[in-house]
């Protein structure tokens, strides 16, 4: 009993670790994942290096960014921040 008690304050900060910063960070992610996964051709986007252009082609790793003046990038499907398609 004295050896859990000594113990308790450890597992309180792992705890507390999870809720403040693992598990934030994993929901990020997942959203980050899905965000990829669903980019399709017409999407405007920004890129990580702030690119703005507009998704030409997807394939399962790379997309092709039509930016001004009817020039076309390729980029890995990573290196998009946010979609930013105006409603």
């Amino acid at each position: 009993m004295e050896m859990l008690i000594s113990l308790l304050p450890l597992i309180l900060m792992f705890v507390v670790f999870y809720f403040l910063l693992i598990r934030p960070q994993q929901k990020k992610q997942k959203q980050i994942r899905e965000m990829h996964s669903a980019l399709s051709r017409g999407d405007k986007i920004i890129t990580i290096g702030g690119l703005h252009g507009t998704i030409d082609a997807v394939d399962d790793e790379v997309m092709v960014i039509l930016v001004n003046d009817n020039r076309k990038l390729t980029f890995d499907k990573s290196a998009v921040r946010e979609v930013v398609n105006p409603d």
